[in-house]
């Protein structure tokens, strides 16, 4: 990975843009143990070096989760439906990108990767019609 990617935390997989670190309170940030390879199981090559998080990295991850916890609450149903709305849009728009990225990371068959794509994709827009009912 070349430093301009380590710094701004992505790397670029065949053409696909894909981050590396560890996502924490809003923030990109290294792993606390450094990274750790991601290999291509077909060709037993280094995709991608990724950050290897620490059990202090988790537990900042559960701080933020926990800080963020009350404003996520306060929120209206319709919007966190919109919210989830828009995960399940970016994953169908990105589908094929995401299907590539299981193809290279698992050696998953292409055709089963892009099914398992839009079954997850699913969950979201399922979610988001559920929100709606909260009370």
């Amino acid at each position: 990975m070349n430093g301009d990617a380590a710094s701004s935390n992505l790397a670029s997989l065949t053409g696909i843009e894909v981050p590396t670190g560890l996502f924490i309170g809003g923030e990109w940030r290294p792993g606390g143990a450094g990274t750790l390879a991601v290999t291509d199981p077909a060709t037993e090559d280094t995709l991608v070096e990724i950050a290897n998080g620490t059990p202090e990295d988790a537990l900042a991850a559960v701080t933020a989760a926990h800080q963020a916890l009350p404003g996520w609450a306060a929120t209206a149903p319709r919007e966190r439906a919109e919210c989830l709305r828009r995960a399940w849009a970016l994953m169908l728009e990105r589908s094929e990108a995401i299907a590539r990225l299981m193809v290279l990371e698992n050696g998953k068959a292409l055709r089963d990767a892009r099914g398992e794509v839009v079954y997850a994709a699913e969950f979201f827009r399922w979610f988001a019609e559920e929100a709606v009912r909260i009370d």
